[in-house]
Protein backbone atom coordinates (compact mmCIF):
# COMPACT_ATOMS: atom_id res chain seq x y z
CA UNK A 1 0.00 0.00 0.00
CA UNK A 2 1.41 3.66 -0.91
CA UNK A 3 2.24 4.98 2.23
CA UNK A 4 0.17 8.13 2.20
CA UNK A 5 -2.82 5.63 1.69
CA UNK A 6 -1.34 3.99 4.42
CA UNK A 7 -0.93 6.65 6.81
CA UNK A 8 -4.63 7.72 6.03
CA UNK A 9 -5.84 4.23 7.17
CA UNK A 10 -3.98 4.10 10.15
CA UNK A 11 -5.62 7.22 11.17
CA UNK A 12 -9.07 6.51 10.28
CA UNK A 13 -8.91 3.56 12.30
CA UNK A 14 -7.54 5.33 15.18
CA UNK A 15 -10.15 8.40 14.30
CA UNK A 16 -13.06 5.94 14.56
CA UNK A 17 -12.12 4.23 17.60
CA UNK A 18 -11.16 6.84 19.93
CA UNK A 19 -12.05 10.43 18.48
CA UNK A 20 -9.97 13.13 16.77
CA UNK A 21 -7.97 14.89 19.72
CA UNK A 22 -7.02 12.39 21.82
CA UNK A 23 -4.91 11.02 19.07
CA UNK A 24 -1.38 12.45 18.52
CA UNK A 25 0.68 12.31 15.42
CA UNK A 26 3.20 10.27 17.51
CA UNK A 27 0.25 7.52 17.68
CA UNK A 28 -0.59 7.35 14.57
CA UNK A 29 3.44 7.10 13.69
CA UNK A 30 3.54 3.99 16.03
CA UNK A 31 0.81 1.96 14.65
CA UNK A 32 1.80 2.71 11.39
CA UNK A 33 4.85 1.48 12.11
CA UNK A 34 6.58 4.39 10.57
CA UNK A 35 8.40 7.68 12.28
CA UNK A 36 6.65 10.98 12.75
CA UNK A 37 9.03 12.17 10.37
CA UNK A 38 7.86 9.99 7.54
CA UNK A 39 3.95 11.32 8.18
CA UNK A 40 5.29 14.89 7.88
CA UNK A 41 7.03 13.92 4.33
CA UNK A 42 2.93 12.97 3.17
CA UNK A 43 1.06 15.75 5.14
CA UNK A 44 2.04 18.79 6.44
CA UNK A 45 0.17 18.72 9.90
CA UNK A 46 -2.69 16.85 11.82
CA UNK A 47 -5.30 19.60 10.21
CA UNK A 48 -4.37 18.05 6.73
CA UNK A 49 -4.89 14.49 7.39
CA UNK A 50 -7.76 15.10 9.20
CA UNK A 51 -9.36 16.58 6.54
CA UNK A 52 -8.79 14.33 4.00
CA UNK A 53 -9.36 11.13 5.92
CA UNK A 54 -13.24 12.93 6.70
CA UNK A 55 -12.88 13.88 2.97
CA UNK A 56 -12.39 10.11 2.47
CA UNK A 57 -15.04 9.18 5.12
CA UNK A 58 -17.89 11.61 3.02
CA UNK A 59 -16.79 10.30 -0.51
CA UNK A 60 -17.62 6.65 0.75
CA UNK A 61 -20.70 7.97 1.91
CA UNK A 62 -21.72 9.64 -0.79
CA UNK A 63 -20.85 6.38 -2.86
CA UNK A 64 -22.92 4.36 -0.77
CA UNK A 65 -25.83 6.68 -1.16
CA UNK A 66 -25.17 5.77 -4.59
CA UNK A 67 -25.53 2.23 -4.75
CA UNK A 68 -29.05 2.11 -2.26
CA UNK A 69 -30.33 4.54 -5.29
CA UNK A 70 -29.54 2.32 -7.93
CA UNK A 71 -30.12 -1.12 -6.66
CA UNK A 72 -33.50 -0.64 -4.69
CA UNK A 73 -36.77 -1.43 -5.87
CA UNK A 74 -38.07 1.41 -4.45
CA UNK A 75 -37.84 4.11 -1.34
CA UNK A 76 -38.32 2.08 1.48
CA UNK A 77 -35.68 -0.19 0.26
CA UNK A 78 -33.34 1.93 -0.52
CA UNK A 79 -33.35 3.63 2.91
CA UNK A 80 -33.07 0.13 4.26
CA UNK A 81 -29.83 -0.67 1.67
CA UNK A 82 -28.28 2.17 2.84
CA UNK A 83 -28.67 1.51 6.83
CA UNK A 84 -26.77 -1.86 5.73
CA UNK A 85 -24.17 0.25 4.23
CA UNK A 86 -24.07 2.90 6.82
CA UNK A 87 -23.50 0.15 9.10
CA UNK A 88 -20.35 -0.40 7.65
CA UNK A 89 -19.58 3.20 7.63
CA UNK A 90 -20.45 4.29 11.60
CA UNK A 91 -20.32 0.30 13.29
CA UNK A 92 -17.04 1.33 15.08
CA UNK A 93 -17.14 5.31 14.81
CA UNK A 94 -16.84 7.16 18.19
CA UNK A 95 -19.17 10.31 17.92
CA UNK A 96 -16.91 12.64 19.47
CA UNK A 97 -15.72 12.83 16.01
CA UNK A 98 -18.21 15.15 14.60
CA UNK A 99 -17.75 17.93 17.94
CA UNK A 100 -13.51 17.25 17.67
CA UNK A 101 -14.20 18.29 13.97
CA UNK A 102 -16.28 21.61 14.83
CA UNK A 103 -13.95 22.81 17.64
CA UNK A 104 -10.72 22.10 16.29
CA UNK A 105 -10.72 21.65 12.09
CA UNK A 106 -12.82 24.78 10.85
CA UNK A 107 -12.22 24.06 6.76
CA UNK A 108 -12.92 19.87 7.43
CA UNK A 109 -16.20 21.18 9.34
CA UNK A 110 -17.30 23.31 6.42
CA UNK A 111 -16.93 20.44 3.91
CA UNK A 112 -19.09 18.49 6.45
CA UNK A 113 -21.44 21.10 6.51
CA UNK A 114 -21.47 21.77 2.80
CA UNK A 115 -21.81 17.71 2.46
CA UNK A 116 -24.97 17.93 4.87
CA UNK A 117 -26.89 20.94 3.12
CA UNK A 118 -25.97 19.71 -0.38
CA UNK A 119 -25.90 15.88 -1.26
CA UNK A 120 -27.58 15.20 2.21
CA UNK A 121 -30.84 17.42 2.09
CA UNK A 122 -31.14 16.41 -1.70
CA UNK A 123 -30.79 12.70 -1.04
CA UNK A 124 -33.53 13.01 1.35
CA UNK A 125 -35.98 15.12 -0.44
CA UNK A 126 -35.64 12.88 -3.52
CA UNK A 127 -36.25 9.54 -1.70
CA UNK A 128 -39.19 11.39 -0.10
CA UNK A 129 -40.71 12.87 -3.45
CA UNK A 130 -39.68 8.90 -4.43
CA UNK A 131 -41.68 7.46 -2.08
CA UNK A 132 -45.01 9.77 -2.44
CA UNK A 133 -44.71 8.92 -5.80
CA UNK A 134 -44.98 4.78 -5.25
CA UNK A 135 -47.69 5.66 -2.64
CA UNK A 136 -45.28 4.14 0.39
CA UNK A 137 -45.09 7.42 1.95
CA UNK A 138 -47.55 10.16 2.67
CA UNK A 139 -49.04 12.33 0.50
CA UNK A 140 -49.58 14.74 2.27
CA UNK A 141 -46.08 15.32 3.43
CA UNK A 142 -44.52 19.00 3.45
CA UNK A 143 -41.18 17.45 1.51
CA UNK A 144 -39.07 20.82 2.11
CA UNK A 145 -40.10 20.55 5.99
CA UNK A 146 -39.49 16.80 6.17
CA UNK A 147 -36.38 16.46 4.80
CA UNK A 148 -34.76 19.20 6.57
CA UNK A 149 -35.92 17.34 9.93
CA UNK A 150 -34.67 14.52 8.38
CA UNK A 151 -31.25 16.18 8.07
CA UNK A 152 -31.06 16.98 11.91
CA UNK A 153 -32.28 13.31 12.92
CA UNK A 154 -29.34 11.92 11.39
CA UNK A 155 -27.19 14.86 13.05
CA UNK A 156 -28.97 14.14 16.89
CA UNK A 157 -26.70 10.97 17.57
CA UNK A 158 -23.73 12.59 17.18
CA UNK A 159 -24.52 14.88 20.52
CA UNK A 160 -22.31 12.93 23.05
CA UNK A 161 -25.16 13.63 25.64
CA UNK A 162 -27.76 12.04 23.62
CA UNK A 163 -25.17 9.06 22.86
CA UNK A 164 -24.33 8.35 25.98
CA UNK A 165 -28.07 7.80 27.09
CA UNK A 166 -28.51 4.95 24.58
CA UNK A 167 -25.47 2.22 25.30
CA UNK A 168 -25.37 1.41 22.02
CA UNK A 169 -23.02 1.79 18.73
CA UNK A 170 -23.62 5.32 16.43
CA UNK A 171 -25.39 3.16 14.11
CA UNK A 172 -27.73 0.99 16.24
CA UNK A 173 -29.53 4.81 17.58
CA UNK A 174 -29.19 5.75 13.60
CA UNK A 175 -30.84 2.57 12.98
CA UNK A 176 -33.69 3.58 15.53
CA UNK A 177 -33.91 7.30 14.46
CA UNK A 178 -34.53 6.34 10.70
CA UNK A 179 -36.98 3.46 11.98
CA UNK A 180 -38.87 6.18 13.95
CA UNK A 181 -38.63 8.77 10.84
CA UNK A 182 -40.15 5.42 8.62
CA UNK A 183 -42.78 4.98 10.56
CA UNK A 184 -43.59 8.83 10.75
CA UNK A 185 -43.79 9.11 6.97
CA UNK A 186 -45.44 6.06 5.69
CA UNK A 187 -48.34 5.43 4.06
CA UNK A 188 -50.42 2.02 5.33
CA UNK A 189 -49.01 0.66 2.30
CA UNK A 190 -45.71 1.20 3.37
CA UNK A 191 -46.15 0.66 6.59
CA UNK A 192 -46.78 -2.76 5.50
CA UNK A 193 -43.58 -2.67 3.58
CA UNK A 194 -41.40 -1.38 6.63
CA UNK A 195 -42.30 -4.45 8.44
CA UNK A 196 -41.67 -6.94 5.77
CA UNK A 197 -38.19 -5.64 5.19
CA UNK A 198 -37.65 -5.56 9.19
CA UNK A 199 -38.39 -8.93 9.50
CA UNK A 200 -36.20 -10.12 6.59
CA UNK A 201 -33.31 -8.05 8.44
CA UNK A 202 -34.21 -10.04 11.63
CA UNK A 203 -34.06 -13.33 9.99
CA UNK A 204 -31.08 -12.07 8.11
CA UNK A 205 -29.25 -11.38 11.62
CA UNK A 206 -30.50 -14.93 13.61
CA UNK A 207 -28.88 -16.94 10.78
CA UNK A 208 -25.38 -15.27 10.76
CA UNK A 209 -25.88 -15.37 14.67
CA UNK A 210 -26.86 -19.28 13.76
CA UNK A 211 -23.62 -19.51 11.15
Amino acid sequence: MEIRNHIKVIADHLFRKFGIKSITMDEIATQAGISKKTIYHSFSDKKELVDEVVVDILNGNKICCGESRKYATNAIEEIFLAMENLNRLLGNMNPSILFDIQRSYPATYKRFIEYKQNFLLTIFRENLNRGIKEELYRPELNVELISRMRLEMVMIPFKEDIFSLSKKTLFEVQEEFTEYFLFGVASPKGYKLIMKYKQDRAEKKNTKKEL
